[in-house]
C-alpha cells in the first residue's frame, strides 16, 4: 500500500496545484459566463480533493501542501483571460497525459476508479476552456429564449467590506 499512498499524495499536490492556479485565474477573468464555468470547475475540483483527502488519511499519509501561485494580468482583460485559458487548457490535457497510464496501473480497484472520475471531469474542463476560448457563453447550459445573455462582470473577490 505505501506505492498507492505515495502515488495519491502525489496525484493530491497536482490537483491541489492546479485548484489553486483555477482559483488565481477566476480571479482575473471577470466575464460572467467565463467566470461562473471557473467557479464551478472549483468546486468540482475541492469534491475531488476531498475524495483523495479522505484516501490519504485512511492509508495513514498526510495531506501535500502547494504554495499559492500568482498569475497576472496583462494588455487588457480580454487578453489577460484568453491566455489564462490557454494556459489551463493546456494544464489540464498535459494532467491526463500525466496521470492517465499511471492510474491505469494501479493494483487498488477502489482508487484506480476514483482516479479515472477524476480526470475524466479533468477532460471535460480542458473542453470548457477550449469552448470558452472560442467565445461559446453557453458552457454551463443554455439560457431559455426568453431570458437575454448576461451582462456585465463580476468582481475578483466574493466579499467586500
Amino acid at each position: 500500500m505505501t506505492g498507492t499512498l505515495a502515488l495519491l499524495e502525489e496525484f493530491y499536490r497536482d490537483k491541489l496545484a492546479m485548484l489553486l492556479q483555477h482559483q488565481a485565474g477566476a480571479r482575473l477573468i471577470s466575464q460572467y459566463d467565463v467566470n461562473n464555468t471557473y467557479q464551478y470547475i472549483i468546486a468540482r475540483e475541492e469534491a475531488q480533493l476531498a475524495w483523495i483527502a479522505a484516501a490519504i488519511q485512511e492509508l495513514g499519509g498526510t495531506l501535500p501542501q502547494v504554495a499559492e501561485p500568482a498569475r497576472r494580468g496583462e494588455r487588457g482583460p480580454q487578453e489577460t483571460a484568453r491566455r489564462i485559458l490557454e494556459e489551463d487548457a493546456r494544464a489540464a490535457r498535459d494532467f491526463v497525459d500525466r496521470w492517465r497510464p499511471r492510474v491505469e496501473a494501479m493494483t487498488h480497484a477502489r482508487h484506480r476508479g476514483m482516479l479515472r472520475v477524476i480526470l475524466g471531469e479533468t477532460v471535460e474542463h480542458e473542453r470548457f476552456f477550449k469552448q470558452a476560448l472560442a467565445g461559446r457563453t453557453d458552457l454551463l447550459g443554455r439560457r431559455a429564449e426568453v431570458i437575454e445573455p448576461a451582462r456585465g462582470e463580476v468582481l475578483p473577490s466574493r466579499w467586500i467590506e
